[in-house]
């Protein structure tokens, strides 16, 4: 069996319009995002917001909450109250990942996934000045140095960590609270690589940094000439949503509300060029049913990953 954590599934655009309360929201709303500002999921959020606003007629306030990868955030959602006005904005690995790793004070069951508007695009970078490019050179070079990576996720650090006892590296981790965190350490070259959950799409076009792999399952559209981990003969892969997330217990029509918002973004042009203009990211849209499958075979595919 491959240890492949994940396989990237096929989008499905969601249905038929649903009944949605008219009387809701009648006050601001919160979207909590668990990475600092800066991040792919940031500048996405932030867009993101700014259309589900126009569509629901209230504000959408976006609070920043990083650690863990996000899981300081999924605990703060939990002890929120279920009525809609608090929702998180991210990536599901903090579900299908870090509560197998580490003890968090949240489970998949204590969430819904309303809908999933963009598909992760996650990559292993460096700068454009080290004297390295791509994956193996990065391997080639740390075989002979000791190297540091500069991690976002308690998934990505674990991949990593593999592949460097796989190839005997020397290699010292050091943990960032997000995308913008880790692009000042990669550029100023205060690690030699490091992770990036979409921000690398801010200075690829510059040439101040290089994508050396992907972790997706398949190659990005963007950046068609750049092999994935799988390629390159390392059988890890990350599959990872852009959700909508709320505590478990709001009330249908107010999530009938937050879904209908979401797929007003997924075709609204401001969100579709943050997110395949800036952050290259694909848009797409997956309803809550799909989104509740995907979360639960991706911990369940990952937790008997984990132990072989």
């Amino acid at each position: 069996m491959k240890k492949t954590l994940v396989a990237i599934l096929g989008a499905t655009i969601l249905g038929a319009p649903m009944a949605m309360a008219a009387d809701w929201p009648t006050r601001p709303l919160t979207m909590v995002i668990g990475f600092n500002p800066g991040g792919s999921t940031d500048i996405q959020g932030r867009v993101l917001a700014n259309v589900m606003e126009e569509f629901l007629g209230q504000p959408v306030n976006v609070v920043n909450q990083p650690g863990g990868g996000s899981a300081v955030a999924f605990t703060r959602l939990k002890n929120t109250d279920a009525d809609g006005y608090t929702f998180l904005f991210g990536g599901t690995t903090a579900l299908t990942f870090t509560p197998i790793i580490t003890p968090v004070e949240y489970e998949i069951d204590d969430f819904e996934y309303l809908a999933s508007v963009a598909l992760g695009q996650n990559a292993i970078v460096t700068s454009a000045e080290q004297p390295f490019s791509t994956f193996d050179e990065i391997i080639a070079h740390g075989k002979e140095n000791p190297m540091t990576y500069a991690q976002q996720t308690p998934l990505d650090e674990a991949i990593i960590r593999a592949i460097a006892e796989e190839e005997g590296l020397d290699l010292a981790i050091v943990p960032t609270g997000g995308g913008g965190g880790m692009a000042p350490l990669v550029l100023g070259r205060e690690v030699d690589f490091a992770y990036s959950g979409g921000t690398h799409a801010q200075y690829t076009p510059t040439g101040e940094m290089v994508v050396a792999a992907f972790m997706s399952s398949e190659r990005s559209p963007f950046y068609p000439d750049v092999p994935t981990l799988i390629e390159l003969g390392y059988d890890y892969s990350i599959e990872d949503y852009r959700t909508i997330i709320v505590p478990a217990g709001v009330p249908d029509d107010v999530k009938e509300r937050l879904i209908a918002a979401a797929e007003f973004a997924s075709t609204h042009q401001s969100f579709i060029d943050i997110t395949e203009g800036n952050t290259f990211f694909p848009v797409v849209m997956i309803g809550q049913d799909e989104m509740e499958a995907n979360v639960r075979r991706i911990r369940a595919a990952t937790e008997e990953v984990m132990a072989d």
